[in-house]
């Protein structure tokens, strides 16, 4: 059974949880007002997420006035940030490897003269073609892994995706992302699937691919709506930049496994695996990678320009405006 899931704040503060059906038609889930309480009942219910919803809806949510007053926040949040964590793996779509094999050659072969020499990206890429979908019951290669941030880098819907100023880049990855909720033994439980703007620096990673681990601890933007069950095998959507309201650069992208080197299962086994993530009570943003940027095509992206994140199934958009930080000397104090 499939249902999207919308976390709203209401007009005096209120948090609700509101279930869309097939139309578009927002209404309360009763049950709880959050989707980390419905999933945590669920739990103990031995229920899925629509099912157990479904049970009890309330009044109708009118979701796209909630989206214009900027009140729908991120599908998922916890109640201490430090017990969500946001990760993600790369090189994972056919094609992802293109854009960052081109930067990695070039820096290579200015440094060393190294010509058509294969980078380690295009070796990890090689990896995962030949053996990131193994047969079932079986694990296969593991992918590329990377640590954004906890749940206090989560951006909202409408909210500005805020670079820090020491950054040389601030570009958007149109991904989709998991979204996992440990349950009480230590079993990851997966929610469901939402769309995403997994924002780096590229020019740092341009630099050196062992600087990824920087371009990635950046905020991530998360679209309005968790959608439940399985992800289609074919996802097709458009990646757009907006200046003024006009469009700057629009390309389309492909993801889900029909469009990847790895099979998602791999992809969950391979963060899964390690007990630090399977911590009860946790929660888990994991995004599955791209083959489309921006950046990739020279496009220099500026405070103001708002990203722009749309696929099907997933009936809302991500949307988020660029902001560069305040610059914050930080000085650290010997005791």
């Amino acid at each position: 059974m499939t249902m999207r899931f919308v976390q709203v704040r209401e007009s005096n503060g209120d948090r609700l949880l509101a279930a869309l059906d097939e139309t578009g038609l927002g209404r309360r889930v009763l049950i709880a007002s959050t989707l980390y309480d419905l999933a945590q009942a669920a739990i103990v219910a031995g229920r899925g997420l629509a099912e157990l919803a479904s049970g009890g809806l309330g009044e109708a949510v009118d979701i796209d006035v909630a989206l214009a007053e900027g009140r729908v926040l991120a599908p998922i949040d916890h109640i201490d940030p430090a017990h969500l964590q946001i990760t993600g793996t790369g090189l994972t779509h056919l094609g992802s490897a293109e854009g960052r094999d081109k930067m990695h050659k070039a820096a290579l072969a200015s440094r060393e003269g190294a010509g058509e020499q294969l980078t380690d990206s295009m070796r990890m890429f090689l990896l995962g073609v030949e053996g990131g979908k193994p047969a079932v019951g079986q694990v296969g290669v593991q992918p590329e892994w990377f640590y954004k941030g906890d749940g206090s880098c989560v951006v909202a819907p409408g909210q500005p995706l805020t670079s820090p100023a020491f950054a040389l880049d601030g570009g958007e990855e149109p991904e989709i992302a998991g979204v996992y909720l440990i349950g009480p033994d230590g079993a990851p439980h997966r929610l469901g699937f939402c769309l995403g703007n997994e924002f780096s620096d590229h020019v740092v990673e341009r630099g050196n691919y062992l600087w990824l681990a920087h371009s990635k601890l950046r905020p991530a933007a998360l679209g309005p709506e968790l959608l439940t069950g399985e992800l289609p095998a074919d996802v097709s959507g458009t990646s757009r930049i907006l200046r003024n309201g006009q469009s700057i650069w629009e390309k389309p992208f492909l993801t889900g496994e029909a469009n990847m080197s790895h099979a998602l299962a791999n992809l969950e086994h391979h963060h899964f695996k390690y007990d630090l993530f399977r911590r009860p009570g946790d929660v888990h943003v994991h995004f599955f990678g791209t083959a489309t940027l921006s950046f990739s095509d020279g496009l220099k992206v500026a405070p103001g320009d708002e990203f722009e994140v749309s696929a099907a199934p997933f009936r809302y958009p991500a949307r988020n405006p660029l902001a560069v930080a305040q610059d914050q000397p930080v000085t650290v104090r010997s005791l």
